[in-house]
């Protein structure tokens, strides 16, 4: 049971992962984007070569995201929490020592939330699995349900 709910969870967040940055795999898109996003708030112009990474982090992303719906294994889950948690900290950088866009914080809330429950989840998972005595309630819990 836990299994099959963690792998949904893997899923589900690769799946957050597609829509927001898919747009950011091509210049055309981006360039929408970025107007869009601006309309919400101030950003700065774009040269070539931020389009350039812009558009090479958004494939990067679509192609991870899409092994992560087609196969959601939890050791995925697990890397995904590392690059969330990297992502997390770069965003607060961005936000708070270079006072960067406020949408930013937006995206930010999902990298915590993302990386926080895939984390949790997988010790979870890890515990319930390997049959050890705890006295974490909730790894009880799944152990009995399983």
């Amino acid at each position: 049971m836990l299994s099959v709910k963690y792998r949904q969870l893997v899923r589900s967040s690769a799946i957050y992962d597609l829509v927001a940055t898919a747009a950011f795999a091509t210049p055309w898109t981006f360039h929408i984007v970025h107007q869009m996003l601006g309309q919400l708030s101030p950003l700065p112009a774009f040269e070539p070569l931020h389009v350039l990474f812009a558009n090479l982090l958004g494939s990067i992303v679509i192609v991870w995201s899409l092994l992560r719906i087609w196969n959601p294994q939890p050791i995925f889950g697990l890397f995904d929490t590392a690059a969330r948690t990297l992502f997390f900290i770069w965003q607060l950088y961005y936000l708070l020592v270079m006072n960067g866009a406020s949408i930013v914080w937006f995206f930010a809330a999902f990298e915590f939330a993302f990386g926080l429950s895939q984390g949790y989840g997988y010790w979870l998972l890890h515990k319930v699995q390997s049959g050890a005595p705890t006295n974490c309630k909730v790894v009880r819990y799944f152990a009995t349900a399983a």
